[in-house]
């Protein structure tokens, strides 16, 4: 048995002389010279001596590594891929070690699946997978491709790739199964894919666009992308070649696996796509949107919800304005963050919505939403701080209830920071729950700030545990004081954003309101 690997050398040369094992002749070196198989003769030493044509192929420039397994197997090693070999022995010592050309052929599949994978993973989107898929096949399958899927109005999207790197797309009509027979096959196909060659008629009633484009190929095959259930995605891949299989009795099975792992990329990519329209959908109702104009007032605003899938989060603003010249305005705070804080926000912001519409009062808008949350069954609650602003006498009069919510801040013109009162319970919480209200009035230069935990409780971003906290906030606020709202929130936006660093943060949503000319 041969018992350990050869040492280090060149890459093999060609054997010439007399160099070779006993009665390894001229004869028996021409024999070996056109054998598929890759073979290499290792003297009793362990030194790779000689290698054919094949062997001199798979190891290029590297330096093969044999390794014994058996008296009669191992593998070879070269340049970090492993191929299985078998062994035998021949006199004086010396070993051949004979790579098998379909092993050969199965390593380079698997090297190619095993490349083709993170691509097919990392492409986005149809469009985008589509054409990956287009490229990897012309870069080992064939030498001309076409991925075609389904689309609308009886009409197939292509996409296609030939060597070295030419790349198409468009639309074409589908071909009546009447003509195409084998093409129909293959998109009705529900089992796992199985390639099929496409007779040269058949080629010929396609598209020019495609039929063209097959002109001169010897084999033209067919193999479907297969159909999923959850994606609705069907398609197929045309395979153009001009010489042999370059996978040679492994074409096939190479056809087979790739379809397999192309056919899932595309499937991933159209469930994705409809999970982000439907986010997108979604989103677009819960995203608050810019507040309208009020005389005498105006309105500033910052929303940013923590990172996640969803663009909206827990936190939430509104500004109604009313025929009468007044506004209603909220802002709160789900309990939580993420799509199941946002859908709640969406309910909460729906109901306002239309309580706001027949009733003014704060109290009673808090007290009907309160039974709304409980009757719901939510085990989750809401702050809220809500009321009216109304322009009155060269100022501005705020009304405000609140549930439970950080205390309104009136940055003041002066410089002074006031905090308005208004006693709450939480939202959703108990049937018993009581709200309060409070009336301010705001002059020219005065910003009413209205904001969510989210500020207070941002985490520093070199010491965790400590909290940007109330007194931060009214020293930013009294910094700003005299400054548009514009001004104000902008200064405090820096200030937290400064605080924060690159540090996660919570839900934040910011309303201020100025008194303007």
């Amino acid at each position: 048995m041969v018992s350990r690997p050869a040492p280090a050398s060149a890459a093999p040369p060609p054997m010439t002389g007399d160099g070779g094992p006993p009665g390894f002749d001229a004869f028996a070196r021409a024999a070996l010279e056109d054998v598929r198989d890759a073979v290499f003769l290792q003297d009793a030493a362990g030194a790779v001596r000689w290698a054919n044509p094949a062997g001199r192929a798979l190891a290029g420039d590297a330096e093969p590594q044999l390794h014994p397994v058996t008296e009669t197997s191992g593998h070879v090693d070269v340049a970090g891929h492993r191929r299985p070999a078998r062994i035998r022995t021949l006199p004086g010592g010396w070993h051949a070690w004979t790579v098998p050309a379909d092993g050969l052929a199965q390593q380079q599949v698997g090297d190619f699946l095993a490349e083709a994978g993170p691509r097919l993973a990392a492409a986005r989107g149809r469009h985008g997978t589509a054409r990956v898929i287009a490229e990897l096949a012309a870069s080992a399958l064939a030498e001309t491709v076409f991925v075609l899927l389904p689309t609308t109005r009886g009409r197939w999207e292509w996409w296609s790739c030939e060597r070295p790197a030419a790349q198409g797309h468009g639309r074409i009509r589908r071909v009546p199964a009447q003509v195409a027979p084998v093409l129909a096959a293959t998109f009705a196909a529900t089992g796992r894919p199985q390639p099929a060659s496409v007779p040269g008629p058949e080629v010929a009633t396609l598209p020019s666009v495609v039929a063209d484009r097959f002109a001169g190929h010897t084999d033209v095959s067919v193999v479907s992308l297969g159909p999923s259930a959850s994606a609705g995605v069907t398609g197929a891949l045309l395979l153009g070649r001009r010489g042999d299989a370059g996978f040679g009795a492994e074409q096939s099975r190479a056809v087979v696996e790739f379809a397999v792992a192309a056919g899932t990329a595309l499937a991933n990519a159209q469930r994705y796509a409809r999970q982000e329209e439907a986010t997108r959908g979604l989103e677009t109702t819960l995203r608050p949107v810019d507040p309208p104009e009020l005389d005498g007032a105006r309105f500033e605003t910052w929303y940013e919800p923590a990172a996640g899938v969803l663009t909206v989060g827990g936190d939430f603003f509104d500004v109604q304005a009313h025929d009468d010249g007044s506004a209603f305005l909220v802002l709160g705070d789900v309990c939580g963050k993420g799509p199941e804080a946002a859908a709640l926000t969406g309910r909460v912001r729906h109901a306002l919505t239309a309580l706001a519409m027949v009733e003014r009062d704060g109290r009673t808008l808090l007290r009907l939403l309160n039974e709304l949350l409980i009757a719901g069954g939510s085990s989750r609650f809401a702050t809220l701080v809500l009321g009216t602003a109304r322009p009155a006498d060269g100022g501005v009069g705020l009304t405000l209830a609140s549930g439970g919510h950080p205390a309104p801040l009136i940055v003041r013109r002066s410089g002074v920071v006031e905090e308005v009162t208004v006693p709450g319970t939480l939202v959703g919480i108990s049937p018993q729950a009581r709200f309060a209200e409070a009336e301010v009035r705001l002059e020219r230069g005065d910003v009413c700030l209205l904001y969510t935990d989210g500020i207070t409780e941002a985490r520093n971003r070199h010491e965790q545990t400590e909290l940007f906290g109330d007194d931060r906030l009214r020293a930013v606020l009294a910094a700003a004081a005299g400054e548009p709202a514009r001004e104000v929130v902008r200064q405090l936006r820096q200030a937290v954003r400064d605080w924060l660093g690159s540090s996660a943060h919570d839900d934040i949503a910011v309303l201020a309101i100025e008194c303007g000319d």
